[in-house]
């Protein structure tokens, strides 16, 4: 296969659009996307974490990195998992608001880089492939744009395991801890540092672990979302008309109208047979959110003194965002994601009181253990399916 400098090319593309035919021009997502420009975005426009001396930030980092080699031991004991050996093990990264969103940019770039989808057209009676000048314009707004959204979500991010920026090349995931975010909760919930950050760590040692016990999980989840990716930006006419219609909706959207609270505009933009690939997603992701919640309230109580504490001022803090903040979770969709962690972790709790955390790990066995939205909202169905 050969391609130009735009990235474009005529071959039937492995992770193509649904409906790309063969021959048909197609063009590399990544190509649609300055990447550099959204990370050099994001760092302009993110706002400052709170203002502590040299020595405060310091001890913040290092503390922060024992409180995730602290994490560790624990987790692994009540999740009842131990990582694949041949799983090497990702480096703990303590970072700032920009440098996380320099992060996830790499991981959009790698989450998209191998994603081919027909090359979008002119609107009009004679359709044509956009020119490369339009593509180039097209991709500096895009790339602004995602740095927009990651200056948004930088500030309110506490910590990630990132699962995509280095998979396509053997390298480990690798756990990220954002210091700022967390000295900024820590001091708003008045609660003891060293508690909240190690708090904090067991959620996303959880997640760490979840992809270190079990090797095919990064792969699918890779597959999975450079499909759906495909799909969902493979067909620019009906995106732009669904887009039109958002615009139309916007209020509705706004006041969490028919659809229900949280909705965000990607929910909007979805077709009906896109809508359900999604709920099979976000159902992955429910359990990955829900089972992280509850191994970190279970380890809690055993390690962090004040953890009840924590969990009921962090609870609270979430509840009461004033209205602005609101509308921006509703806007991006944040309310959902609020509901993956209450939807996974009822799950998790309904499979354990039935046959135990041991009972909870069948469903690491492999794509076909894992939890449909149905069953998400009825863990007895995924346990008569899987336990029989």
């Amino acid at each position: 296969m050969t391609a130009g400098t735009d990235g474009q090319d005529t071959t039937h593309p492995a992770h193509g659009a649904a409906g790309a035919g063969a021959g048909a021009t197609t063009v590399a997502v990544g190509s649609l996307v300055d990447f550099e420009l959204a990370a050099r975005t994001a760092a302009r426009l993110v706002r400052p974490g709170p203002a502590v001396s040299r020595d405060e930030a310091d001890d913040a980092v290092a503390a922060l990195r024992a409180s995730a080699l602290a994490a560790v031991g624990p987790v692994a004991e009540v999740a009842r998992l131990q990582r694949d050996p041949d799983v090497a093990e990702g480096p703990v990264l303590v970072v700032d608001r920009a440098s996380w969103a320099r992060a996830n940019v790499e991981g959009f770039e790698a989450l998209l880089g191998p994603v081919r989808v027909p090359l979008p057209e002119r609107r009009g009676p004679r359709a044509v492939p956009l020119d490369r000048a339009a593509v180039a314009v097209g991709r500096r707004t895009t790339g602004a744009e995602l740095g927009g959204l990651l200056a948004v979500l930088g500030s309110r991010v506490l910590g990630q395991f990132d699962a995509f920026s280095g998979a396509d090349e053997g390298r480990p995931g690798r756990l990220l801890l954002v210091a700022p975010n967390v000295l900024q909760v820590e001091r708003e919930l008045d609660v003891p540092p060293a508690d909240f950050r190690l708090w904090v760590c067991l959620h996303e040692e959880t997640h760490r672990l979840q992809f270190g016990a079990n090797p095919w999980l990064r792969g699918w989840v890779l597959e999975e979302a450079r499909s759906l990716a495909a799909d969902l930006l493979g067909q620019p006419r009906a995106l732009a008309e669904r887009l039109q219609d958002v615009v139309r909706r916007l209020p509705e959207l706004l006041r969490g109208g028919d659809d229900g609270p949280g909705t965000g505009v990607l929910d909007l933009v979805q077709s009906p047979s896109q809508r359900e690939r999604v709920r099979s997603m976000v159902a992955v992701m429910s359990l990955l959110e829900g089972h992280a919640d509850v191994v970190m309230d279970d380890v809690g109580p055993q390690v962090v003194p004040s953890v009840a504490r924590i969990r009921k001022r962090f609870t609270q803090r979430r509840r009461g965002r004033g209205g602005l903040d609101q509308v921006t979770r509703r806007l991006l969709g944040l309310d959902a994601k609020t509901r993956q962690y209450a939807d996974g972790a009822r799950f998790v709790r309904g499979v354990v009181a039935e046959v135990g955390m041991e009972g909870v790990n069948a469903v690491w066995q492999g794509p076909h253990t894992l939890p449909t939205p149905a069953e998400i909202a009825d863990p007895a169905a995924w346990v008569r399916r899987v336990h029989g």
